[in-house]
């Protein structure tokens, strides 16, 4: 039995120690070629650069419609939540005591057109009998500064007349604007009052919109900064574009502009007021709804970029990994700018002409070997980049 075991110890712990050493032989072998991964060598491109803002929708006309006359509302004639259009009847307001008014002013111009008929002719008998020197001249004047009053009295009462009229007018009361008439905020059989000036409904024009919006101080500063230090070229026409994504994450079809931008910055909040004219033609847009805006300020005519995977994120802020003219891993720290289309900007820390490792980055270690292949855009990573 000894003689038995020696023998066996003698075939069996020779292919023990094979194959302890061959796994490490096969590692080495594998150090010494490189660890396969996927390289971008990067270029430098226009790009254009976005900004982006939250914006709120806001009528681009608003007209509040309110009694000019006190009275009683006899009818309504828009149907709520309907287009109308400018000078169109809203409501009716009982019109019969602004009609009593109309013709006592109307009767008191006939009268005081006819005392000024009469004023006239004596004047004009007076004139007569002053150059026969019948009268006095102290009569004569005294006729001339009746009949001028007379005159007054008409233009007076013609004034009376116009005011009756125009507070008669109102009682149909007409929609200032064209657009989309609202809820009603009076009933029918409501009293209304000029003085309290009742708001009977609203008017607001939805094509176009307003979008209202807020750019930080230092974010403006930062864009003069690379306007002047050419990083930043404007638009050729001075128009930014603007475009919206909605609340549901859905592009809206049509761009707009700016149109307005305040000349102060807010002192409670650190903004720029801005305002963008976006069409409307399909009602998409309402007012106080919430948007997501791209705002295109201009183009970066020496842009780099990379694909979001190959960025490396840690504790110590974003960085690459490239490979350097001997095949070797090497970290760079980088400064990002925007992200579009999946790729990050490179504001700092990358120059043109350079590899950078887009896939496999998290298999390398700093100075070991790679095999760089070239990468294909849209292939995807066997391994989600570590955050």
């Amino acid at each position: 039995m000894r003689q038995y075991a020696s023998r066996l110890l003698a075939l069996v712990l020779p292919a023990l120690m094979l194959g302890c050493t061959q796994p490490e032989d096969e590692h080495a072998g594998a150090q010494a070629g490189g660890t396969a991964v996927s390289v971008m060598q990067v270029q430098a491109d226009p790009v254009d650069v976005f900004l982006d803002l939250p914006g709120r929708v806001e009528a681009v006309a608003l007209a509040e419609v309110r009694a000019r006359v006190d009275g009683i509302v006899e009818e309504r004639l828009y149907e709520e939540g309907t287009d109308v259009e400018a000078g169109e009847a809203l409501f009716r307001i009982d019109p019969r005591e602004m009609q009593a008014q109309l013709s006592a002013a109307e009767a008191a111009l006939n009268s005081a057109r006819a005392n000024a008929a009469n004023a006239v002719r004596d004047a004009q008998r007076y004139e007569e009998l002053v150059g026969r020197g019948a009268i006095s001249r102290q009569d004569y004047d005294t006729a001339v500064a009746r009949r001028r009053t007379a005159e007054a009295e008409v233009s007076r009462a013609e004034a009376a007349v116009e005011s009756a009229r125009l507070q008669l007018s109102y009682t149909e009361v007409i929609s200032p604007i064209a657009g989309v008439a609202g809820r009603a905020e009076v009933t029918v059989g409501a009293l209304v009052s000029a003085s309290a000036a009742t708001l009977l409904t609203r008017v607001e024009q939805f094509d176009p919109v307003y979008v209202d919006l807020a750019q930080s101080s230092t974010d403006l500063l930062a864009l003069r900064a690379q306007v002047a230090a050419g990083e930043l070229q404007l638009p050729e026409d001075k128009r930014i574009e603007v475009r919206l994504t909605l609340e549901n994450g859905q592009d809206y079809p049509h761009a707009g502009y700016l149109d307005f931008f305040s000349m102060s910055i807010d002192r409670a909040t650190g903004t720029l007021a801005l305002r963008a004219q976006v069409p409307n033609p399909d009602r998409i847009l309402l007012p106080g709804q919430f948007v997501r805006t791209q705002l295109r300020a201009g183009v970066r005519p020496d842009a780099i970029r990379v694909p979001q995977r190959a960025v490396v994120m840690d504790q110590a802020g974003p960085g690459l990994m490239l490979v350097n003219a001997e095949d070797q891993a090497e970290p760079r720290r980088v400064e990002l700018g925007a992200m579009q289309d999946g790729y990050w900007v490179i504001r700092e820390g990358l120059a043109p002409g350079e590899r950078v490792i887009v896939e496999g980055w998290d298999g390398v270690r700093p100075g070991q070997q790679v095999l760089p292949e070239p990468y294909t855009a849209g292939e995807r990573a066997d391994r989600a980049p570590a955050e």
